[in-house]
């Protein structure tokens, strides 16, 4: 089949990424192979793209967001047949979906229904259950007392994602973060509540609104660089989740709050086995929202093709820092 895949790490300016015949996933017995038809292209994707080399002889094929169409299962799947329409996030520790078929755990995919398209689809999976995972924890819920809550990077795919699921399944006051004008409006459309700069100071403009503090921070991007001002707007006992794999973090700030710190990773339950049927669930529960109308798919750019060039202009967008919502590619 075809896939995507470069040989060592490379920079974008390097872009060496190319498309290659390459042996047909094998189907272990949890498995679905999937036809792919729709990827999203994430920050992480492209950040390892720099970081990460194959071992000698061998290649890297990268992407964990997909939509398409099951053509065969391994013999403990029950939940899905061929021909049935499926969108999910993958295992980063296996061959990625940048290919015409993926092989993937049917736990952690889902239907797809027939009211969504496969690119609308494909731009929910990573940034729904990263989300939902760092805002409602282990219950699906937040915790009493949780009335506000700070969404850092509200256009970014996350927190667009966890904004909409806040103000759909949650009573909570959201304020999003963004800087730009087409920002600041997409945070908007996505329902937050109150929209401030993060380039500019964070605490004072929650002061003009009259909010002495918030409950609960999620933070998206630079939490390293954040922690100190983070901790100053957080209540008491207040939770901070991180979802950014940046610089080592100094929690220290956060003490004298006896904050809790929540870490999110997505690929945390498949790899350790710890019920990766729940990321399954997720999805399921954000497509009934999205066909409520509840949620709304975030893909706001589109490209085409399982070529070198396209994956090219999705990492050149990825990378720029000021897309909001999500680039998906029709394959």
């Amino acid at each position: 089949m075809k896939a995507l895949v470069y040989e060592k790490a490379h920079s974008l300016a390097d872009f060496a990424i190319h498309l290659a015949d390459v042996e047909e996933p094998a189907l272990r017995d949890q498995d679905v192979l999937v036809e792919v038809r729709a990827i999203g292209v994430n920050p992480g994707e492209a950040a390892i793209r720099s970081m990460k080399s194959a071992e000698p002889g061998g290649r890297v094929l990268l992407g964990w967001e997909f939509a398409g169409i099951v053509v065969g299962a391994g013999p403990a799947v029950e939940r899905f047949k061929v021909g049935d329409r499926v969108f999910g996030t993958g295992d980063m520790t296996r061959d990625g979906a940048w290919a015409e078929r993926v092989a993937v755990d049917h736990r952690i995919v889902a239907h797809v229904p027939d009211q969504l398209s496969f690119t609308d689809a494909a731009s929910l999976p990573i940034g729904a259950v990263t989300a939902w995972e760092a805002v409602f924890r282990d219950q699906d819920v937040l915790p009493s007392g949780v009335d506000r809550v700070l969404v850092l990077g509200g256009a970014g795919a996350v927190g667009s994602l966890a904004t909409q699921l806040l103000k759909a399944r949650t009573t909570a006051f959201v304020i999003s973060t963004g800087s730009r004008p087409d920002s600041k409006k997409w945070c908007k459309r996505m329902g937050a509540d109150l929209v401030l700069d993060h380039s500019a100071d964070i605490a004072e403009q929650l002061g003009a609104a009259g909010i002495p503090h918030v409950d609960w921070v999620l933070s998206t991007a630079k939490s390293a660089d954040n922690i100190g001002w983070i901790a100053n707007v957080l209540r008491p006992f207040g939770h901070l989740s991180v979802v950014d794999g940046g610089p080592p973090l100094d929690v220290r700030p956060l003490a004298p709050k006896a904050a809790s710190l929540h870490l999110e990773m997505v690929f945390s339950r498949i790899i350790y086995g710890s019920e990766p049927e729940r990321q399954g669930r997720i999805l399921a529960t954000v497509a009934a929202l999205v066909v409520e109308g509840r949620v709304k798919p975030i893909m706001t750019t589109l490209l085409e093709g399982l070529t070198a060039e396209t994956m090219k202009a999705a990492h050149e967008l990825v990378a720029s820092g000021r897309t909001v919502g999500k680039v998906v590619i029709a394959i």
